[in-house]
């Protein structure tokens, strides 16, 4: 199988090499891709020293999947020159997520669907991937009436500009500021742009992905994201209203046996998820769950996920394994 990341330098790019070297994805050839700027370079991986190609260079080796990360424009316009040789992008951008002709894939939830033909497959926006992992066990013990989400968002999930932008907030340096307002000692109810309903891009994604990916075209949801100055990974509040009476005890039970899902919750031993613990694994922990004393048929849930893997790089390496099965690469 011919592999390539493209978007191989940056932070879900390196993340990404994280996770097919301990998943042990087999492959018989890697292509790193990135920017013009980085081509030429070497990068050290799993043994090997590979040198760094340009888009249009990786164009020509006739690769069997790509892992995009690169940013919405490289995907809009490179994933349709890909997939048009026949490679399968699994694209980690939101250029693709809610086309119609398109997949948007949480393996979890709705792995079943892809298909060897697929050519273009999305990947989640980070904090949807967490939500719906939850979402769609408790859909099927109870169905859903309701969810209200807000989310404390890592600064990783804006790259490492920011990263360098809370570090030098931190030592006294004046430097290139990500964010409109400082982030260390701060929070920032302000993900990507706003749209002229008041919300931001960001918390319409999480919207609009989640009623596609668990196939609930009228779910009422709605979203709040505020960025956290922490790095592990995105934390979420939830509430979930349902349609009959709750049993908790079932919920739990659900939870605890659901792949890919880390249950936490133990007050006595202050127990319950954080970012802190996230950081570098896969799981989607799940905690503080309650029922909701301002209504009969609604929980509150505390959910935290690395954005970075299970957010991104572990979802995509997650369908690419789909993807070799299928197309017995």
């Amino acid at each position: 199988m011919k592999l390539a990341i493209v978007g191989a330098t940056g932070m879900v790019g390196t993340k990404m090499l994280q996770v097919i070297k301990e998943r042990k994805l087999p492959y018989s050839e890697l292509y790193l891709v990135a920017s013009k700027k980085s081509a030429g370079k070497e990068v050290e991986f799993n043994g090997g020293k590979y040198t760094v190609l340009s888009i249009e260079e990786a164009l020509e080796k006739k690769i069997d999947i790509a892992l995009f990360s690169a940013g919405g424009e490289t995907s809009k316009m490179w994933a349709p020159k890909f997939a048009s040789q026949g490679t399968v992008v699994i694209d980690n951008s939101s250029a693709w997520r809610m086309d119609l002709d398109k997949k948007l894939i949480v393996p979890e939830v709705n792995g079943h669907l892809i298909d060897k033909n697929d050519l273009i497959i999305a990947n989640p926006n980070c904090s949807t991937i967490q939500l719906v992992v939850v979402l769609n066990e408790l859909q099927k013990v109870n169905p859903i009436q309701r969810v209200v989400v807000s989310t404390y968002q890592s600064i990783t999930g804006t790259g490492v500009k920011a990263v360098e932008q809370m570090e030098n907030e931190r030592n006294g340096i004046s430097s290139e500021m990500i964010y409109p307002y400082p982030i260390d000692k701060n929070l920032i109810p302000h993900i990507d742009t706003f749209l002229e309903n008041g919300y931001t891009k960001e918390e319409q994604k999480i919207i609009d992905e989640s009623k596609k990916i668990l196939n609930l075209p009228d779910l009422a949801i709605t979203s709040t994201a505020v960025r956290v100055p922490v790095m592990g990974g995105h934390s979420e509040s939830v509430n979930i209203e349902f349609e009959n009476e709750i049993d908790l005890i079932a919920f739990i039970q659900v939870l605890k046996n659901a792949d890919g899902v880390k249950f936490f919750d133990n007050l006595d031993n202050l127990e319950y998820p954080m970012p802190i613990l996230s950081e570098d694994n896969d799981y989607v922990w799940i905690g503080r769950i309650r029922k909701d004393n301002s209504h009969p048929k609604a929980i509150n849930l505390w959910i935290v996920s690395d954005n970075l893997r299970k957010g991104a790089a572990t979802n995509a390496v997650q369908i690419a394994e789909i993807v070799k099965s299928l197309k017995q690469l």
